[in-house]
């Protein structure tokens, strides 16, 4: 598989519901300065890529290669770690056009991933809207434009974006981005049987283009009630050995709805630092009574505050869980699912607002995601469900 189409597959799979701690960009003050401690064994690759990628970067700061493929390489990083600083270095990478209106495709991409990041999109859509016009086989920007599209429930861009990507990438994400529409609209098992039928025939697939399939087809599955089958996937995803923190979180769900708390504290016993792990790991502590809850809220506490006094609103989707399932705040956790509601609109931020309107009682708080769910088709056992209880007597 090419590195273009390497970083193609990256691009789709990065856009994701992280919530994480932003961190502020940053230029270092010298060469000297130490950015991130980084394994340096010589046995390491990726330690080995990072480090040369940081160096030709300081040898040439405005050479449009060199920070693209540093920029990308940083996103890789929050991909398989959830460490947001590497966004910071990424943006600072970029500084000398980040109030450029018109940089080279490439950059307009890397500044796109990062406006997204910040839940910025309209920002991106246009910084990408602008890479296609200029470069219509420009992989990359299809593929964050159909992530951004995914996010705001415009499904009908999204798969026109899917479909300008397809010549551009294999035939397995090709597949896998048409297959993530569809089960969006109404096409639930059509879906899981195009995504099963291309990862058997794609014998020659990368681990990272078999697990970004592989976790979309659990997703579908889990949705369309197959927990057996939904489990096989998520498994078979964690088997590939690639690090990315967005399937740990969304197989810990998938154990969290099913009430199989010791065994998320065992898989995200070593995820502290990606907020989204922190707050599975802290709702799975309480729920089995485990002795580092009341520490795992405290620290997410602080976590959630330190963002807020920072302006930073990235994670409403997060804090209201949070406050929903420990502090147990219905009202607050209402207010932040509406907001976030708001920003971005898919599955997973319409069954929190969906909870917390169950909980408050409030049927015409969800109005919007029941309407979302009409219009779209979605299938979804949990969402239908929500929906259920939202018309039973008190």
């Amino acid at each position: 598989m090419s590195n273009v189409r390497n970083r193609l597959f990256l691009a789709c799979c990065l856009l994701l519901p992280w919530m994480v701690a932003r961190a502020a960009p940053f230029t270092p003050a010298s060469d000297a300065q130490v950015l991130a401690t980084v394994p340096a064994r010589a046995s390491d690759p990726r330690a080995r890529e990072l480090q040369a990628l940081r160096q030709a970067w300081r040898a040439a700061p405005r050479d449009v290669d060199t920070v693209v493929r540093l920029g990308r390489r940083y996103f890789d990083e929050v991909a398989a770690s959830g460490d947001p600083r590497y966004v910071g270095y990424a943006q600072a990478a970029l500084q000398p056009w980040w109030d450029d209106p018109a940089p080279p495709p490439p950059l307009r991409v890397l500044r796109a991933m990062v406006y997204q990041f910040d839940h910025r999109f309209a920002p991106a859509l246009a910084d990408l809207d602008s890479a296609v016009r200029d470069d219509p086989d420009n992989g990359p920007a299809w593929a964050w434009r159909t992530a951004i599209l995914m996010v705001q429930a415009d499904y009908a861009q999204a798969r026109r974006s899917c479909e300008s990507m397809a010549p551009l990438t294999t035939p397995l994400i090709a597949a896998a981005c048409r297959a993530q529409v569809d089960a969006a609209t109404g096409h639930a098992g059509a879906a899981a049987a195009a995504l099963r039928a291309a990862l058997a025939a794609a014998t020659d697939a990368s681990p990272g283009e078999r697990l970004w399939a592989l976790t979309r087809l659990a997703e579908t599955e889990e949705r369309r009630g197959d927990n057996a089958a939904a489990e096989a996937s998520f498994r078979a995803g964690l088997a590939t050995g690639v690090p990315d923190i967005y399937l740990q979180a969304a197989y810990a769900d998938f154990l969290l709805d099913r009430g199989r708390y010791t065994e998320v504290l065992a898989l995200l016993k070593d995820g502290g630092r990606a907020d989204v792990l922190l707050l599975r790991l802290a709702i799975a502590a309480k729920a089995a009574g485990d002795a580092q809850a009341a520490a795992l809220a405290a620290e997410l506490s602080a976590r959630f505050d330190a963002a807020r006094q920072r302006g930073d609103t990235t994670h409403r989707k997060e804090e209201s869980r949070f406050v929903l399932a420990l502090p147990g705040d219905v009202p607050r956790a209402l207010a932040l699912a509406r907001e976030n509601w708001a920003v971005q609109r898919e599955p997973a931020d319409g069954r929190i607002l969906l909870e917390a309107a169950v909980a408050a009682h409030d049927a015409a708080a969800a109005q919007p995601v029941l309407d979302w769910m009409a219009a779209s088709g979605i299938e979804s056992v949990a969402l239908r469900g929500l929906a259920e209880r939202l018309k039973a007597p008190r």
